[in-house]
């Protein structure tokens, strides 16, 4: 904890940085729950390309999605580097698991009130709400400081009615409709 000039204690907010295409992000450490290697992605038929399909965790299915992708950046490019990060929502009340694909994780990062700045003005037709603010990182870089929340809040409520995963019958059924069409 740092202690200004008055006398009255700041405390540091950690973050957990990665990148995505080439770009600094960083979302409040609290809300990831842990970090994982690229496992086996199971895909189900008709969802968005930005979810990249589900995992099995410990027992649980959590819905993959590929972060980038969802921001309008592009479909990732997997490497060694890429992993998972699992992040944990609120929807309704209930804690909600979802699992994000990111090109490589940096590191925990301490960042100051001050440090951070607030989202820029881009014009009334960008919607930034997914935006917290922009952490200076050095001299002349920012980290782009995500809400995640509301980054996945359609997907998170989707997932706690169980919409994102669908039974295996719905699934049996639109893989049959999709032969059929073929």
């Amino acid at each position: 904890m740092a202690t200004n000039t008055e006398g009255v204690e700041q405390q540091a907010t950690q973050y957990l940085t990665f990148v995505l295409r080439d770009e600094g992000f960083a979302i409040e450490i609290g809300k990831v729950r842990e970090v994982l290697d690229v496992t086996t992605l199971t895909r189900i038929p008709r969802m968005p390309d930005y979810l990249s399909g589900v995992i099995n965790l410990r027992g649980s299915v959590v819905p993959v999605m590929d972060l980038g992708q969802k921001l309008g950046m592009g479909p990732i490019s997997h490497t060694k580097n890429t992993c998972i990060m699992i992040v944990e929502l609120e929807v309704e009340g209930a804690m909600v698991e979802m699992g994000v694909l990111t090109d490589s994780v940096q590191m925990v990062l301490d960042l100051q009130a001050e440090e951070i700045e607030a989202v820029p003005r881009m014009g009334t037709n960008l919607n930034t709400e997914f935006i917290k603010g922009m952490g200076r990182q050095g001299e002349d870089k920012f980290l782009i400081i995500l809400d995640i929340d509301r980054v996945l809040a359609s997907e998170g409520e989707a997932a706690l009615r169980g919409e994102m995963v669908p039974s295996v019958t719905e699934t049996q059924e639109a893989a049959r409709a999709d032969a059929g069409a073929a």
